[in-house]
């Protein structure tokens, strides 16, 4: 094996080694989930090196900038203060999702009035209308980290793939016997995965347009869905109160994941795809292995229905959204609640990290959005103006700048 040059992944902070053996050029990820600010960088490539036999002596130096640059890139942006850049009036009915492309340099919208809409993040243009479909447009994706393909998923029961350049339509997927609520890309942009209010998951070809797989096995609608990142597994959350999880490649259950009073609201994996956690409607969280497919903890202390969930890149914090109006922030391990996020005055529909994991997102029904300080908890700044609800958020790759959606048919970009 003969080491040819080093790429840098950002975030999660990660260092990707492009190697050749017999004469096949293959990646290998070095993940630095524990690279904080502060982290000693001779440490850290003491123990790359003592791990990774393809790097020698002579790349340490190389590895040692490397692994400065992506401790440089963390440190930024943590006291950032946003703005309101611009409002676009996006839809004549109401949105219902919102969703960057990687760089962020582009973002899309989808609608009641049975379309998406391609936009320009810097000048606020409408770049693509992609229409089609006979009915709501609530679920969208980018094929991220590639960005040139859109998937919308509709009430009409299809799915669609789209250039997201020209808006041509490649493929309508079709199968399904209900709406379709959710839909992700894997990472490697070969398959798309639809979830449908008629219990099962599908699994499409992105190159061919046909049917791979039918996941079935849900004793009620499928509300999310979401690939690891090695793109080997799939989550399904369910009202049936269970998480399943799929092996992609034999279109099977390889475990379901019992023991919610509830409809799950969401599931996500951990970047090492080691954990899952589940929010539900029954107030809790849990923490499952995935090995195992056990419950290894449950999150309490929400008054009402957990709406959403996320764990931060390195997995170590989690976030939560409740009916309640409250946030919660976890320590994983420990899985006791660090802090409290109070002060929206209705509930909160939406939470994420930013991709550094220094700052939480969350979005509420009573018409703002607000910023808070990942390791605290504590309260940074409030993104107002919107005069409905705000049901979706979503921050850029760099962090730097925010989505919003909201009931009042507009979207706000922040800066």
């Amino acid at each position: 094996m003969k080491l040819k040059r080093f790429l840098l992944r950002y975030y999660p902070p990660g260092v990707i080694l492009e190697y050749e053996q017999s004469g096949t050029v293959k990646t290998k990820p070095i993940d630095l989930l524990d690279l904080k600010p502060d982290s000693d960088v001779g440490k850290v490539v003491d123990t790359v090196f003592a791990s990774e036999p393809l790097i020698t002596k002579a790349r340490l130096p190389q590895v040692h900038q490397l692994i400065e640059k992506l401790k440089s890139k963390l440190s930024q942006i943590r006291d950032h203060q946003f703005y309101l850049f611009k409002v676009l009036r996006a839809h004549i009915l109401p949105l219902t999702n919102v969703s960057f492309n990687k760089s962020g340099s582009c973002f899309i919208t989808g609608s009641y009035d049975r379309t998406c809409k391609v936009w320009n993040t810097s000048s606020g243009e409408e770049l693509q209308t992609l229409e089609g479909h006979r009915n709501v447009v609530y679920a969208i994706a980018f094929n991220n980290p590639y960005g040139d393909k859109i998937a919308t998923g509709s009430f009409d029961k299809t799915c669609k793939l789209w250039n997201a350049e020209t808006g041509q339509c490649y493929f309508t997927y079709r199968g399904h016997t209900s709406e379709i609520v959710c839909l992700s890309f894997n990472p490697q942009s070969t398959i798309i995965a639809t979830g449908s209010m008629d219990t099962k998951a599908k699994l499409w070809d992105i190159q061919t347009g046909a049917e791979l797989s039918t996941l079935a096995g849900h004793s009620a609608e499928i509300i999310s869905l979401s690939f690891n990142t090695t793109g080997d597994n799939l989550i399904t959350g369910s009202f049936d109160h269970t998480v399943s999880l799929w092996d992609v490649e034999l279109g099977r259950r390889a475990n379901t994941l019992i023991g919610h009073r509830g409809e799950v609201a969401t599931a996500q994996f951990n970047w090492d795809c080691s954990l899952i956690v589940s929010a539900s409607m029954d107030k809790t969280c849990k923490l499952w292995d995935i090995r195992t497919g056990n419950c290894v903890g449950t999150l309490r202390g929400h008054a009402d229905e957990v709406l959403d969930v996320s764990f931060n890149y390195s997995g170590q914090r989690i976030a939560s959204s409740s009916a309640d109006g409250t946030g919660r922030l976890y320590d994983t391990r420990t899985q006791k609640c660090i802090s409290k996020l109070e002060g929206h005055e209705g509930e909160i529909s939406k939470i994420c990290f930013n991709p550094q994991g220094s700052r939480i997102l969350t979005a509420s029904s009573d018409k703002t959005a607000r910023l808070w300080d990942a390791a605290t908890g504590e309260y940074q700044q409030s993104l107002e103006g919107h005069t409905d609800d705000i049901f979706s958020c979503a921050f850029n790759y760099e962090g730097d700048t925010i989505i919003t959606g909201s009931k009042d048919n507009t979207c706000r970009i922040w800066r």
